[in-house]
């Protein structure tokens, strides 16, 4: 099992959110640690803004809230996902993720204030995600085709952590 990483480098002072025609800014996509909730195990990523980490308060936020919502496992409810908190420009974003029927990956978004990281509610028409969360979300769908769907090997694919700048 991985060492919780240190997420505490997170300035008051944010950068505005990027807009069309800003020059791209790749941001840290960051594996965090694999975590037990219940009988579900999942991995626990962190995206930040540039030159930061995601707080630990958002994170820890995040994994809570993802105990709380992750449905009943059964039979072709595995019991695993992924969750990411996302630092971002102007709110916390706790994204969980979750597979089921071999094939299909189900989510919950919640929001909070950046001052208030614990005040994460329910985004009610949630976006598919940015272009950073999907490239989390991608690099999840490739290890869960190669090592679930083609080798049924779901420990293999909790052993997969993906620790890049997109």
């Amino acid at each position: 099992m991985s060492a919780h990483r240190e997420t505490s480098n997170h300035s008051a002072t944010i950068e505005p959110p990027p807009r069309i025609g800003d020059p791209y800014r790749a941001r840290p996509l960051r594996f965090l640690r694999r975590q037990d909730l219940g009988s579900w195990r999942v991995k626990v990523y962190g995206i930040a803004t540039p030159g930061r980490v995601p707080r630990s308060e958002l994170v820890e936020a995040t994994v809570a809230r993802a105990a709380e919502v992750l449905p009943d496992i059964g039979p072709d409810r595995p019991g695993v996902g992924f969750i990411i908190a996302h630092d971002a420009a102007t709110v916390g974003i706790a994204l969980i993720y979750w597979w089921q029927s071999a094939n299909e990956l189900h989510q919950r978004v919640f929001t909070s204030p950046l001052d208030a990281p614990q005040a994460l509610v329910p985004v009610a028409d949630p976006a598919a995600g940015c272009v950073w969360e999907l490239g989390i979300v991608d690099f999840e769908r490739r290890a869960w085709i190669e090592d679930v769907l083609k080798k049924d090997d779901i420990e293999l694919y909790l052993s997969r952590e993906l620790d890049t700048e997109v």
